[in-house]
């Protein structure tokens, strides 16, 4: 499969290619050069393991790369806490897929635990020498994640920027606490959106001068990068194969899938789920207060121009969702000009809006909801008290909208709501919504919430507030080019 820009059709890329590059030269998203998946066979799936299963999915998206098998054991033997990877419980009368069994108790674990193995082994195949700057923008878990990945793999340095201020402290602290000698994390004035597009500028100032004057390839760690977003889909035919072996669903019923939503790269990878075959319903965005994802679900506009909200479930405090353009680009027939158009707009307007016909398509696959940190808070309660499960804040937002879903449709379809991240990683919302006694330090909360459900705290989240502060930079957003100049001529965190 070759690979090529939304916005231009002026790259073709190999898989290991696209990987290593992590976002095309014009500003576009890496897309496959077809995006009909029809032969491939999803039945074939559903006796694999979880590791079989992402053996087939890298060799379908990923089908010049050496060695899959070895890539995938490299990936993921011995870094999660559960046999299953991500495995699916069932809650009420839903099922939730954990997700949160990694190194840092976050979905992006599943992802990042592949992508460094994918980059080391696309750079090893091709022959580069160049050294690889990984730069990343977080909004709270991708971070720790990618520097938990890419921790001292050899020529390969990162560094990743998140709002100051923008994500829990227990994020913060696995970020600023990380291990490694090639990783750094800094803090930016302002929201993820402007962190983000900080990064973004950085490509786009300085990706050639700095090969040719430093020997140094930029990359991405964001879900912008394809070999993020490949990973991502198994565990939706994970999902389903799990309801199949324990009864609860036949061969070939549709399952929905409510997915708590801010870049828009764990949603997307259900839809690629679907286009593959998978006999996916519905896929029901969640979204919390800064919810431009669920407006444009409804209407076809898409519009940043609207207050920007830092709430309790702060992965998704984004109104920029780089992946979208993705979707955009499938739902327009593979119109680049088209897909460019809206990316213009969005730059120079900060909205634009679709045609009636792609607002067709969309709505043919996606529904949305949203919460505000009120009823989000009010849903961990609920689930806690009706099923003694104790959720984070995201996957309440994520909870709601299930609810909301079936409320509004009366569809009673099977439905995996997608668990993103452990309770314990916000711990002061958790407290909140049990009505615990507030405390000034949120790290002595989590043995409160230990003590009160009697839930297990993740060994890579205990003592975390013991660990040595390794990183405290924080600079303003036009200092971001320049910060990655300097990190790049000292050389001092690349093996």
């Amino acid at each position: 499969m070759r690979y090529r820009s939304t916005r231009s059709s002026l790259e073709n890329l190999s898989g290991r290619e696209a990987v290593l590059q992590g976002i095309a030269g014009d500003g576009g998203l890496f897309v496959p050069d077809r995006m009909d998946f029809s032969g491939f066979s999803w039945e074939s799936m559903m006796n694999l393991s979880t590791e079989g299963m992402a053996e087939r999915i890298f060799e379908y998206f990923l089908d010049d790369f050496l060695e899959i098998p070895e890539i995938v054991a490299r990936s993921y033997k011995g870094r999660f806490d559960d046999p299953e990877i991500t495995p699916l419980k069932k809650v009420g009368d839903l099922y939730v897929l954990e997700l949160f069994h990694g190194p840092t108790a976050a979905f992006k674990d599943v992802a990042l635990s592949a992508l460094p193995v994918l980059m080391s082994e696309a750079r090893k195949q091709l022959g580069k020498e160049e050294r690889i700057l990984i730069l990343t923008a977080t909004s709270g878990d991708t971070g720790k994640a990618a520097m938990e990945g890419f921790k001292d793999v050899p020529g390969t340095g990162i560094i990743v920027f998140y709002p100051y201020g923008g994500v829990s402290p227990v994020q913060e602290m696995q970020m600023t606490t990380a291990e490694g000698r090639n990783v750094r994390a800094v803090a930016v004035r302002g929201n993820f959106d402007d962190t983000q597009t900080g990064v973004k500028k950085i490509f786009s100032l300085l990706t050639e001068s700095l090969k040719r004057e430093t020997g140094t390839t930029l990359s991405s760690a964001n879900s912008i990068n394809i070999g993020r977003l490949v990973p991502q889909i198994v565990y939706y035919f994970k999902a389903y194969a799990s309801l199949l072996s324990s009864g609860e669903i036949h061969p070939g019923d549709l399952v929905d899938y409510t997915v708590p939503t801010g870049n828009f790269g764990d949603i997307l990878a259900g839809y690629y789920a679907k286009k593959l075959g998978l006999p996916v319903g519905k896929l029901i965005l969640a979204a919390n207060r800064n919810n431009v994802l669920r407006d444009f679900i409804d209407t076809g506009v898409y519009d940043k121009n609207r207050p920007f909200y830092r709430t309790n479930s702060p992965s998704m405090d984004i109104l920029v969702s780089s992946n979208l353009e993705r979707l955009l680009y499938d739902i327009s027939g593979g119109d680049c000009d088209k897909v460019k158009g809206f990316m213009e707009k969005l730059g120079t307007e900060g909205r634009y809006e679709i045609s009636g016909e792609m607002l067709a398509r969309l709505q043919d696959s996606f529904a949305a909801f949203d919460a505000d940190e009120e009823k989000s808070l009010r849903t961990i309660r609920e689930v806690y008290d009706s099923c003694g499960y104790l959720i984070d804040t995201h996957t309440a937002v994520a909870f709601s909208a299930a609810g909301e879903y079936r409320e509004k449709t009366g569809s009673m379809r099977p439905n995996v709501v997608l668990s993103t991240a452990s309770a314990y990683k916000f711990p002061d919302a958790v407290r909140e919504a049990l009505d615990l006694p507030k405390m000034d330090d949120p790290f002595s909360v989590i043995p409160m919430i230990r003590d009160e459900t009697g839930t297990k705290i993740p060994e890579n989240l205990k003592d975390l507030d013991r660990k040595p502060v390794r990183f405290s930079d924080v600079i303003e957003i036009e200092e971001m080019p320049g910060y990655v100049e300097k990190a790049v001529e000292s050389g001092e965190f690349y093996r």
